[in-house]
């Protein structure tokens, strides 16, 4: 290694403590443990391992100053202060405006305790999807939360943990109808007053599939014809609130469903949809505490009716018991997901937004009813306030109906109107030469209202006019009533809670979080400092481009800083998660053949290794996928891939493939299997799910690569955050480049194929990632991934003689993460990689990922970022674990009652009077002793998933539940 963080020899250069760079904060091992882990794996440096890991036709050897090809163009690392000082530039280089846009964006008050206790708390952002329910019951409870506030408002049974954002859902809610109804007709009904950037995403995902939009005033009753759904808003864009009823009647008699984007805090106030009989509500929680960001993260949502609930896509919590009947929460009826069922998932959608859906619902605990319909109410007399002082003025307004956003018409004088309200320190939205729209929120105040009624008469407002409520329908019906939402009103009583349910998590701030494929790393506290400055946190995405210049230049440098790291030509931000990269990256493909007149060419190889997102984002697209085998040793089979390429040449669209593989190894046919595709006429999809093991050493844009996905939340630091946020930027070739994602409402992107609500994504969490690349630097980034690889390779060989590692390279080696084969483990002993999987958590471990891709075994990845004393404790408890499935096979324990079978045990568990087990509660609770980690107490025992999946209960139970 050619820096100065470990030399090759393994002495230990770095410098005194309060000198370190962040390079050494950020990699785990020192050079004295990265020269054990050299010297386990038998080779003398890092660089030798690379070159026996990594096939010389792709890798990029380092300059003569330490810097690998791509990187140059990367400044020096530099310090934590540094970095936060230049973030501190480009923050300051911004206006903060009162934001009265709207358009599904509103200003917000997150309260302090929400803020610190959930946001910059890493309990809660470094925690992983919660697929180990047992170790994940404090997340799993918050989504509950989450679940039941939604349906609660909505007045329908069922909702999902979270969508991306309002227009994906909008997007789902309508495959979702299309998938229910199963009728002749592709059509579907759209309301004109539905949001652009909705109405744009609908329209990108509905071409592919097939889908006709027919865009309609729905006020005026459905147009003839058959539709299989009908997509309206409440408030619509303009802000006119609608009785959507008849519609919905109207729609029924036709065999047609209805979904309805509602705005969850006008429905404190309004009708809910589920009591109008539409099917479908889907929205954003993001006015519920959760900072607008310049787009995002923001928590999407999706409810339906009960019968639909096996219909819904992405995760869902329920309800189950656990080993001693007691109640339990977990993610419910997986099977529909695309891990699962690949092409013929609801949706290809893995990532939810779960930090911020927890935020949501701990802001709707805080408030609870009372305070939301307050803080609505308020809202509303601004708005009405708003509306009769324009009035007075003489400025027309459109609506009678409205919640909180006023429209009014000025004709020929918007954009005057608009400039006078910037003079005052506000933004507006301009809807056309002659309407301007003004939105209200829970910031607003009696002076913004007065300044802009001022901004439209052009003379002082004479204050605030009184106002008695517009003409809306009005909810009767309770909602929020579970304890949940009253228990947690004072600060004292939400911060405790708070703890007690990030007590019951496994997080990456109390464990390593081994997880093949995912790449848990640490998200430091200077990436994550600048997140919720305000100039930041409080940008409306449509604002004007002269108040976020910082911001721009933030992503211009994302944007060169990833394209150099990849060898690709141009990178889209927009992708707010790893599946709408992947599905950005399909339809830029799909684009490009189509311009070329090979509108024909719908093939998507696929290797049987692959990850589920890329089949079922291949269908997203229209694409048929053909399954392409792997051999033996887990590399793709490039006989079959040629056989295949040639069988549907006129007809090849494209190959998706991971690299470095699913199977956790550097395969040396890629150059080869790139070609054998370009050979047919395809385009190479490279899944930069891994990339963690090749950032300053390959770059896929050069080895083959067409076009890929990148997961900062993996590879670059954004945490996942107990299963999102995500980002999953698309980078492509320059050929691709002019079919990268636009939008309608960024006048420097093209207005088509968006994907996702607003122009840059989850903008506001980007600074995580210029953060990370700005203080590694370049030499820093290649040193992560090397630091990564050793300590796979060193996991490797120290449980191979207890657990056969299933591939290796060709030389012997494993890439960033190895694949441990329990398939003979249990046959011969009963002992599952499920038992593994719980029994890790007595020994205060998260497993690793369980049967992916590969059932029966477990998938180890451990980072750079763990030290060789987390990476030897693991590696500890595993060989105690392999010793305790020995004493099963040997009869010593029985199959069926053994501390593996009966793990995770829980301290009520082990409290009882009589103790009948062959083994000792000792062994139970403290298996490698009691000094051997501290101990994380699993809050339930075992789950019974089956049972969850029969009695679907996915909000939160009545009290009476838990007697």
């Amino acid at each position: 290694m050619s820096d100065n963080t470990m030399s090759e020899t393994g002495s230990d250069s770095r410098p005194e403590p309060s000198e370190l760079r962040f390079v050494d904060r950020h990699i785990g091992p020192d050079a004295q443990a990265v020269a054990t882990l050299l010297n386990t794996i038998g080779v003398a440096s890092l660089d030798e391992l690379a070159a026996k890991a990594v096939p010389a036709a792709i890798f990029d050897p380092v300059t003569a100053d330490g810097i690998a090809p791509g990187l140059e163009h990367l400044p020096p690392a530099a310090t934590e202060a540094e970095a936060l000082a230049e973030l501190r530039a480009l923050a300051d280089s911004n206006t903060v405006a009162v934001s009265m846009i709207g358009q599904g964006y509103f200003d917000t008050l997150t309260p302090p305790v929400l803020r610190r206790n959930i946001l910059q708390n890493p309990a809660w952002y470094t925690a992983y999807t919660p697929y180990q329910p047992e170790i994940s019951q404090g997340r799993l409870e918050a989504l509950l939360n989450f679940q039941t506030m939604v349906t609660d408002l909505t007045a329908l049974e069922v909702a999902n943990a979270s969508m991306l954002d309002e227009g994906t859902a909008a997007a789902e809610a309508m495959t979702l109808m299309h998938r229910a109804v199963r009728g002749s007709s592709n059509r579907i009904a759209v309301h004109t007053d539905v949001y652009a950037q909705t109405a744009a995403i609908l329209a990108t995902r509905a071409e592919p599939l097939g889908i006709e939009i027919v865009t309609a005033d729905l006020r005026q009753g459905l147009p003839d014809g058959d539709f299989f759904g009908v997509i309206t808003q409440l408030p619509g864009a303009s802000g006119d609130v609608h009785d959507w009823a008849g519609l919905v009647g109207q729609a029924h008699e036709r065999g047609a469903l209805v979904a309805v984007g509602a705005d969850l805090l006008a429905l404190t106030l309004v009708t809910p949809p589920g009591e109008i009989a539409a099917d479908v509500a889907f929205g954003s929680t993001q006015r519920f505490g959760v900072p607008m960001g310049f787009g995002g993260p923001h928590a999407g949502y999706l409810a339906v009716g009960s019968k639909h609930a096996r219909q819904l896509p992405g995760r869902l919590v329920g309800v189950s018991k656990d080993a001693d009947g007691s109640p339990a929460y977990r993610l419910a009826l997986q099977t529909r997901e695309q891990h699962i069922r690949r092409d013929k998932a609801t949706s290809n959608i893995c990532t939810a937004q779960v930090l911020l859906a927890v935020m949501a619902a701990m802001y709707a605990s805080y408030h609870g009813a009372t305070g939301l319909t307050a803080i609505a109410n308020r809202v509303h007399r601004h708005a009405g306030s708003l509306a009769a002082g324009l009035a007075a003025a003489g400025v027309e307004v459109v609506h009678t109906s409205f919640f909180d956003t006023v429209l009014a018409r000025v004709p020929a004088r918007a954009l005057q109107v608009q400039a006078a309200a910037k003079e005052r320190g506000i933004n507006v939205w301009m809807v056309d030469d002659d309407h301007i729209s003004v939105t209200c929120d829970e910031v607003t105040t009696d002076d913004h209202v007065s300044a802009v009624i001022e901004a439209f008469s052009g003379g002082p407002a004479g204050g605030p006019v009184d106002f008695v409520g517009a003409d809306i329908a009005t909810r009767t019906s309770e909602f929020l009533t579970h304890p949940a939402f009253h228990k947690y009103r004072t600060e004292t009583e939400m911060m405790r809670y708070l703890r007690s349910l990030a007590d019951k998590d496994i997080a990456l701030d109390r464990s390593m979080i081994p997880l093949g494929s995912c790449t848990m790393k640490l998200n430091a506290a200077a990436e994550m400092e600048s997140i919720t400055w305000s100039e930041f946190a409080r940008q409306h995405p449509f604002a004007p481009a002269s108040d976020t210049p910082g911001l721009r230049r933030l992503i211009a440098d994302l944007q060169i800083w990833l394209s150099g790291l990849t060898g690709y030509d141009e990178v889209s931000l927009q992708p707010n998660a790893g599946s709408q990269g992947e599905y950005a990256g399909l339809l830029a493909i799909q684009a490009y053949h189509a311009a070329r007149g090979d509108t024909g060419r719908t093939v998507c190889l696929i290797p049987s290794s692959a990850h589920g997102t890329n089949a079922a984002s291949a269908a997203m697209v229209g694409m048929k996928v053909v399954v392409v085998t792997c051999r033996a040793n887990g590399d793709v089979d490039l006989d079959d891939l040629r056989a295949k390429a040639a069988e549907h040449a006129e007809r090849l669209s494209a190959l998706m493939i991971t690299y470095p593989s699913t199977h956790g190894v550097y395969e040396h046919d890629i150059a080869d299997i790139c070609a054998a595709v370009h050979d047919a006429g395809g385009q190479v999809y490279v899944d930069g799910a891994n990339l963690n093991a090749l950032v300053g050493l390959a770059r896929p844009g050069r080895f083959g690569g067409d076009v890929s996905h990148l997961n900062l939340h993996k590879t670059f630091c954004i945490p996942h955050g107990g299963g999102g946020p995500g980002v999953g930027p698309v980078a492509v070739r320059s050929h691709l480049a002019p079919y990268l994602p636009g939008h309608p409402l960024a006048a420097e992107l093209a207005d088509e194929r968006t994907v996702s609500a607003a122009p840059y994504g989850s903008a506001s969490i980007l600074p995580i990632t210029w953060a990370y690349i700005r203080m590694m630097g370049a030499q820093g980034l290649r040193s992560a991934s090397l630091v990564a690889i050793a300590s796979a390779n060193y996991i490797a060989r120290r449980l191979d003689e207890y657990y056969p590692v299933l591939y290796t390279g060709e030389n012997g080696m494993v890439a960033h993460e190895c694949i441990l084969d329990l398939r003979t483990i249990t046959k011969t002993t009963g002992v599952t990689v499920d038992d593994v999987a719980k029994r890790l958590a007595d020994y205060g471990f998260h497993a690793p990922t369980m049967s992916f891709p590969v059932a029966g075994t477990l998938m180890v990845e451990p980072t750079e970022s763990e030290s060789l004393t987390e990476i030897d404790a693991f590696c500890e408890a595993m060989i105690a674990i392999r010793a305790e499935i020995d004493q099963v096979g040997s009869g010593a324990w029985p199959a069926e009652d053994n501390p593996l079978r009966g793990a995770p045990h829980t301290a009520a568990s082990l409290l009882v009077t009589e103790w009948n087990h062959p083994y000792t509660r000792e062994q139970a609770a403290y298996p490698l002793g009691a000094s051997f980690r501290p101990k994380v107490w699993p809050p339930v025992r075992r789950i019974d998933g089956a049972y969850g999946d029969r009695n679907l209960v996915c909000s939160c139970p009545p009290v009476e539940a838990f007697a």
